[in-house]
């Protein structure tokens, strides 16, 4: 969480989640059509991944709906409940709402009523 939304940024969140889910050769990658996730570096640092990049189509809404979807429960759930004084107040909240809340105990229809943590255990 930073003040930008640079390049760097999209690369280290991507270098995060691939060391913490420990991704392989096959990922596929879906982002937006946003400069960061179109730049040359996000594309050498998804094929050294051996990732495959997936872009929304052009003012096509449904291919970023599961997204839209996460952000609009976040704003709903969090964000708009709350008022933080600095960076570091909304950082700590926004983290454990993702990680202590979102992954572990909130349930998702789409995935058969499981926690995403639930869901992902049981496909491995």
């Amino acid at each position: 969480m930073r003040d930008h939304m640079r390049t760097e940024l999209a690369l280290g969140a991507l270098m995060m989640a691939a060391q913490r889910q420990r991704s392989g050769p096959g990922l596929i990658h879906h982002s937006d059509r946003s400069s960061q996730y179109a730049a040359e570096a996000y594309a050498r640092q998804l094929t050294s991944m051996k990732a495959t990049a997936s872009m929304s189509r052009t003012a096509c809404c449904y291919d970023d709906a599961p997204m839209e979807s996460y952000v609009h429960s976040l704003k709903l759930e969090l964000v708009h409940q709350r008022s933080w004084a600095t960076r570091g107040e909304a950082r700590r909240d926004l983290f454990g709402y993702i990680e202590g809340y979102y992954n572990r105990q909130r349930i998702h229809s789409a995935l058969g009523y499981l926690t995403p943590e639930q869901a992902e255990r049981n496909a491995n």
